[in-house]
């Protein structure tokens, strides 16, 4: 056992290991750009995923000089581990004991690699949780909904869109008046009993089109946005969709919210194509799914549609009620065959 200076007493401690897993999230309202420090250039709001996690056990080892060691599914990633030795440097202004020790991170995920889901909000939410764990352990407890906030401020640094990863259900990030206490710095829950009882069992069915790497990070599609001549009407018509969403949010008026989330993943993409150097994420499977997807909806009036991430795959979304089977059934007849090896990954939001 070793003594270490840290936070504002003396604590006696060589090792310690805490475990923790964070869902993933799809956002409706997408957030595409941003500024310094991981501010988001628009609000947006997500469903946080309910089986798409990422499990992570950290090990710390006390007065032994920093390093980070990290191991996906048992195999060592060598990249991944500078990139968390860097942002463990840049947040040690808020955790003042993460540099006094060497870390040994094993991390898996639920779900496949490159499958449209975002193992960077899932991975950073729960190292970012595993984090407030030790803080507590070193520096005395604080309330669930401290942590929470903080965890979600930490892994925002580390990924945007993993500070909504932190909550269940429908989250907000990015400050809009539109929803009270909301922040560019930390993600908060939309208020349930805004929430019209329809949009609080919602399935997730995502199609892997495409499960290779995809053609440009996120990292680098947000910097696109720096150059893009319609950046800023963009940012603009994030904001004012807020408006609408938290009208239908309540209403539960599902013809608006489908047109709503469709139009704000089709504008992600069209910021992709209108970008220079100019990418088109998409696949003849994407395309062909979404046209089928209209198809079905104009011929049944059932309320089966999708969103995308900045990638091939497509998020099908549709409420857990009693037509969800006929469209699970339309789902397997018809859209799995646009997959690359049928491959879909099954998921639902609830709260």
């Amino acid at each position: 056992m070793t003594t270490q200076f840290i936070g504002k007493e003396n604590f006696t401690i060589h090792t310690q290991t805490v475990t923790e897993s964070c869902p993933s999230n799809i956002a409706l309202i997408k957030y595409w750009g941003k500024y310094a420090d991981q501010i988001p250039a628009n609000p947006s709001i997500s469903y946080t995923l309910n089986h798409c996690k990422t499990n992570t056990s950290m090990e710390f080892i006390a007065n032994e000089p920093f390093s980070v060691q990290t191991l996906l599914s048992g195999n060592e990633e060598v990249k991944f581990a500078e990139k968390i030795e860097k942002y463990f440097r840049n947040i040690e202004q808020y955790l003042p004991w993460i540099l006094k020790g060497r870390y040994i991170i094993r991390t898996e995920n639920t779900f496949p690699h490159s499958s449209g889901i975002a193992s960077s909000a899932s991975g950073f939410g729960a190292i970012a949780k595993c984090l407030m764990k030790l803080d507590e352990t070193f520096t005395g407890e604080i309330s669930k909904e401290e942590s929470l906030r903080k965890a979600s401020f930490l892994s925002r640094l580390g990924s945007g869109s993993a500070c909504r990863s932190l909550y269940n259900g429908l989250i907000v990030w990015g400050e809009t008046d539109e929803v009270e206490g909301s922040s560019d710095l930390f993600a908060v829950p939309y208020p349930e009993t805004e929430i019209h009882e329809i949009f609080k069992n919602f399935n997730d069915w995502v199609l892997l089109i495409h499960e290779g790497q995809k053609s440009v990070s996120s990292t680098v599609g947000h910097g696109l946005m720096n150059t893009n001549p319609y950046a800023e009407r963009r940012f603009q018509e994030a904001r004012e969709n807020f408006v609408p969403m938290k009208e239908v949010l309540k209403s539960g008026d599902m013809e608006r919210f489908i047109k709503l989330v469709e139009h704000e993943a089709l504008t992600l993409h069209a910021m992709m194509m209108m970008s220079d150097p100019a990418f088109i994420l998409m696949k003849t499977g994407t395309l062909e799914v979404i046209n089928k997807i209209w198809d079905f909806r104009r011929e049944t009036g059932l309320p089966l549609f999708f969103t995308l991430d900045a990638g091939a795959n497509v998020h099908l979304l549709f409420p857990g009620n009693d037509s969800e089977d006929q469209i699970k059934a339309f789902i397997e007849a018809e859209l799995l065959q646009h997959t690359q090896k049928n491959g879909v990954v099954k998921d639902v939001m609830r709260f």
